[in-house]
């Protein structure tokens, strides 16, 4: 399944010229792979709320504090990821692969979802009683606000890195009015979003 995964992410190399796009799929970056595998550990660990949350703890690991990518980069394995089935978490295994190849890749999705696992096991008998109580459950709702706020300024970051041009603030703006008010599906808006991208590389 891996396999066939890597080999549909060299085929969207070939099939997608687009420039930033183009640069983060050739080849691999030489990253520590403990370090990988512990980064993507701490965060499947620490990561709370909807799984964009995710966005804001690999920008402030991998863009600013370690600086191997650009918020331009992120933004590319984002929608790589969107092209693929699975959780938005299939985007770490996207990352993993772009800076250490394959073994990146498997250690970096095995990081990022090996704590959900283990918690969901020793905290599944007990989720209900947590629930009863009153302290307990406006904790997890302050912790779900967080995470709203983190969803909400990553989101204001990274838009100010995509939203470069007329077609990129143009689709954008598509994009919502779509989705507000004809409720449109979001894969038909990612699929007509980087089918007008690619347009848009063709004509210039």
């Amino acid at each position: 399944m891996l396999g066939l995964y890597f080999v549909g992410v060299n085929e969207i190399a070939l099939l997608l010229p687009l420039g930033g796009l183009g640069g983060l799929l050739q080849g691999s970056i030489s990253v520590n792979l403990p370090f990988l595998f512990l980064t993507f550990l701490k965060i499947g660990a620490v990561l709370y709320g909807s799984g964009y949350v995710l966005l804001a703890y690999l920008r402030a690991d991998l863009v600013v504090r370690a600086q191997l990518l650009t918020d331009q980069q992120l933004i590319d394995a984002v929608a790589i990821g969107q092209l693929t089935p699975g959780p938005v978490f299939t985007t770490a295994t996207f990352i993993g692969y772009v800076l250490a190849g394959a073994p990146g890749a498997l250690l970096a999705t095995l990081g990022i979802f090996l704590p959900s696992f283990i918690f969901v096991a020793i905290s599944n008998p007990l989720i209900p009683r947590l629930r009863s109580s009153t302290w307990v459950s406006g904790l997890l709702d302050g912790v779900t606000l967080a995470s709203l706020a983190l969803m909400a300024a990553v989101s204001w970051q990274l838009g100010r890195a995509a939203l470069v041009d007329g077609w990129t603030v143009g689709i954008a703006l598509a994009s919502l009015a779509a989705l507000v008010r004809f409720k449109v599906n979001s894969t038909v808006l990612i699929a007509a979003g980087a089918g007008i991208g690619l347009l848009s590389t063709l004509l210039r």
